[in-house]
């Protein structure tokens, strides 16, 4: 049987390990230490790292992304602020780390028993997602957390939101404050703005479930206003990402090397976007 303080990060081990690969790299601190435990047990400098602020920090960040998704609320818990109980939910690693071993037996003791010149190897996506979708519900239930969770979706509070101009905040002002504004800006731009997305699932595809672009913005002078500001080429990356278009065949149709290239257009895009909105928003 392992045992170590409980005061000691070693304890979150099997939830680093249980990090899909596209998660994990975009951790500094948690993609350099090794996948084999007893690398780090036998290392003082992994263990000083694993001792870190670094690492917590990452650690929790990392699961909350995990487990927020699960709790039923629109957009990404970074939308939200620390005043929403649902994004302090998500950040409830011990919690996590506790009943990840419970759900599926993964905990030191099993990392201890996978032989030791073997790498740990990274789960697939799929099993991470579903074995946190049903972590988080056994957590809702035994914790007693669903009465919260409901008035939260019932009243839900402008601090509870971060201040950026985000899908999910301006549903929340839509919803609960009726402003007219966003009314008529949700209808006018949803399908353009879906064109801007580049963040996680959405960088590769964007599925067109509305009206086609041309059809239901260009004539928009809101969006006309905007599309003045643009290059030529950026107008044409909007367009095509529009019809469902991956940003490596964008890529491929106007010339750039990879979609890296696209990527970086479509986010400043994004960038002069937001910066006309706020100037459009101070006209009303």
């Amino acid at each position: 049987m392992i045992k170590i303080s409980a005061k000691s990060n070693l304890k979150y081990l099997p939830m680093m390990y249980f990090l899909p690969e596209e998660l994990i790299v975009r951790c500094p601190t948690l993609r350099k230490l090794p996948r084999k435990i007893r690398e780090i047990m036998q290392s003082k400098q992994h263990r000083k790292t694993v001792e870190s602020n670094q690492f917590l920090n990452e650690i929790m960040d990392a699961s909350a992304s995990l487990a927020f998704r699960h709790f039923g609320f629109s957009g990404w818990k970074e939308h939200y602020t620390g005043f929403c109980p649902v994004w302090k939910f998500s950040y409830s690693l011990p919690l996590w780390a506790e009943l990840l071993e419970a759900e599926v037996e993964w905990g030191l003791q099993a990392l201890y028993n996978i032989p030791s010149v073997d790498e740990i190897p990274f789960f697939k996506p799929e099993f991470v997602d579903d074995t946190m979708r049903r972590i988080v519900k056994r957590a809702i239930d035994e914790q007693g957390w669903q009465p919260i969770l409901d008035v939260v979706k019932q009243m839900p509070c402008d601090e509870d939101y971060e201040p950026w101009d985000t899908k999910t905040r301006r549903r929340f002002r839509q919803r609960w404050y009726h402003f007219r504004y966003y009314q008529r800006r949700e209808q006018r731009i949803v399908s353009f703005e879906d064109c801007l997305e580049d963040e996680e699932s959405t960088v590769h595809y964007i599925e067109d479930k509305s009206a086609r672009f041309d059809e239901s913005v260009e004539s928009d002078e809101f969006v006309e206003s905007f599309k003045a500001l643009l290059k030529p080429k950026d107008k044409e990356i909007i367009t095509l990402r529009a019809h469902g278009h991956t940003l490596e065949k964008i890529a491929e149709m106007l010339g750039y090397k990879n979609h890296s290239g696209v990527l970086k257009r479509l986010r400043a895009i994004r960038e002069i976007f937001e910066e006309f909105e706020k100037k459009q928003i101070l006209k009303q």
